[in-house]
């Protein structure tokens, strides 16, 4: 899409924006409660960000996002982001990154991290090929345990990010449960995705008392009746109950995320007036 079609279908949606910001005033009331500023992952709007990266941040932070989390800079340099980060009011507490650039480009990753800014460099997802025995996962863990001091040394942080794979047995024991007592949590924190681990069938709430401390970032997507994705707010999740043990889950920065989106900007729009809208 062209700047000139982009900016013509954003005066179009002006009538919407009114309501997003009515929930300006909800999202500072978050902010007042200690729950920090709401945040997106930008893999939600990857439709978007492949088209053109400083038009989509100056759009979501217009929703009134003021924190993003990155998943691929398509093509632009650390100093680029950072110049659009500063441009459009917003910040970048983590990245998303995956489990080979860790074995093989540790040190540039760290280096990109501290140049945009980034507190947390998050390890996304592990292919199939990563996870098919146990033992994998307790050299995950080790890795992940190497590569989180060298992010500590660096004055960063490392955290995983979960699916709903880590939770099923796998030759007789749990995944999650192997990394969460495998890694050094000095230098490993995790990030718990609420959808994922709900579709798990794991009651967040009773893991999060089970494992307190554990959790500075969360991944807030909802779940529709039939189990699949949904904006949230339009799901079955019960947010409210989980928001209100975050100081237990040490959260410090949350996302919202859906990876299926038929329309993105709607999507994160949605969404924003969604959380907004929750008793927390």
């Amino acid at each position: 899409m062209v700047r000139r079609e982009f900016l013509k279908k954003s005066m179009l949606m002006a009538p919407a924006a009114l309501g997003v910001n009515i929930s300006h005033l909800k999202a500072a009331s978050l902010s007042e409660q200690g729950l920090g500023n709401i945040g997106i992952q930008l893999y939600t709007v990857r439709d978007q960000m492949k088209k053109d990266v400083a038009m989509t941040l100056q759009k979501i932070s217009s929703i009134g996002y003021k924190e993003v989390e990155f998943a691929g800079y398509f093509g632009q340099t650390p100093k680029q982001i950072k110049n659009y980060l500063t441009d459009f009011g917003l910040t970048s507490p983590s990245t998303h990154i995956e489990i080979q650039l860790i074995r093989d480009y540790g040190d540039q990753v760290i280096e990109s991290a501290k140049a945009i800014g980034h507190q947390y460099i998050v390890m996304a997802w592990l292919d199939p090929s990563e996870r098919k025995s146990i033992d994998q996962y307790y050299a995950h863990a080790d890795l992940f345990s190497e590569f989180g001091e060298k992010c500590k040394v660096a004055g960063l942080n490392f955290a995983y990010h979960n699916h709903d794979f880590e939770f099923q047995m796998l030759d007789g024991e749990i995944p999650m449960d192997i990394l969460l007592e495998r890694v050094d949590p000095n230098f490993v924190n995790f990030e718990l995705d609420l959808y994922w681990i709900s579709k798990a069938k794991v009651d967040p709430v009773q893991f999060i008392h089970k494992n307190p401390g554990r959790f500075p970032l969360w991944h807030v997507k909802d779940m529709a009746p039939s189990s699949n994705m949904t904006d949230v707010g339009a799901g079955i999740i019960d947010f409210s109950a989980i928001f209100a043990i975050n100081k237990i889950a040490g959260l410090k920065h949350y996302f919202i995320e859906r990876d299926d989106p038929s329309d993105s900007f709607e999507t994160a729009m949605n969404s924003f007036k969604g959380i907004t809208l929750l008793d927390f």
